[in-house]
């Protein structure tokens, strides 16, 4: 069966999108199956990751119950999408009247769950219904974050979500661990806020974090990941030494 790792943070510009594409190339790079779900109705992930044409999108599975495999777009080796475009932005609606609504893109995801050895769920910014279904399919979470003050009030959100879906949707659900993201290891800001979590939230962090670069702000133009654009760039490196760690913490 699949890991579901869903990628949040309710806080919009905390490299969410491209940490999810980094950790699903990172992976196939490692010889394992990848799925992206873009649940973001902006479609950052789809275009990140180069594809323009499809037929389907997720949107689709919501409203007319189209079968997820029709919606599946190879992006590389190892590596496929089901895309997303702006038409997301109106399941809302849709989902606050559906029966069973959490559910939807769980049932999805178990008609897929032994064909990939990692499904990653790139999440929008809000805590909507959309988000709330990533939750309630998901194995574990991923949370990128700048370690900025303003960064832990939207924590104390996640956290308590993540809580209610515990207790309410999917007890099995858990919190892989917070990556630190666009650290400037000079602010003496971020090893405060890395002792505020430590001391207030019983959430792991990982020793990895990722820096500020202009590669991984180019890579999207070319429908590259960071470490397929510029393997050897700062950035790249950090991202990959946050795979092996993300693999050790699976196991």
């Amino acid at each position: 069966m699949s890991e579901i790792i869903a990628v949040i943070n309710q806080k919009g510009g905390t490299g969410k999108t491209t940490t999810s594409h980094n950790l699903g190339y990172g992976l196939a790079q490692k010889g394992k199956k990848v799925l992206f779900i873009d649940l973001d109705p902006q479609g950052n992930l789809t275009f990140s990751c180069g594809i323009h044409e499809f037929n389907y999108t997720l949107a689709d599975i919501i409203y007319q119950d189209v079968n997820i495999l029709d919606t599946i777009v190879n992006v590389s080796k190892n590596v496929d999408l089901v895309p997303t475009d702006i038409e997301l932005a109106h399941t809302e609606l849709f989902l606050s009247k559906a029966e069973e609504r959490e559910y939807i893109l769980d049932k999805a995801l178990k008609k897929i769950s032994k064909k990939y050895d990692f499904i990653i769920i790139d999440c929008q910014t809000s805590l909507s219904v959309l988000t709330i279904n990533a939750l309630t399919a998901a194995t574990r979470i991923l949370i990128p974050m700048q370690l900025t003050i303003l960064s832990l009030k939207g924590l104390d959100l996640i956290n308590s979500t993540i809580d209610d879906v515990k207790r309410n949707l999917n007890e099995n659900l858990k919190i892989i661990g917070v990556l630190p993201v666009m650290i400037d290891k000079r602010r003496k800001l971020s090893d405060e806020v890395i002792e505020i979590i430590e001391d207030n939230f019983d959430i792991p962090i990982f020793d990895s974090y990722v820096g500020l670069s202009v590669r991984a702000a180019e890579a999207p133009s070319f429908g590259k990941s960071v470490i397929e654009y510029a393997p050897s760039c700062k950035v790249s490196q950090s991202y990959q030494e946050f795979i092996k760690e993300f693999l050790k913490k699976i196991r």
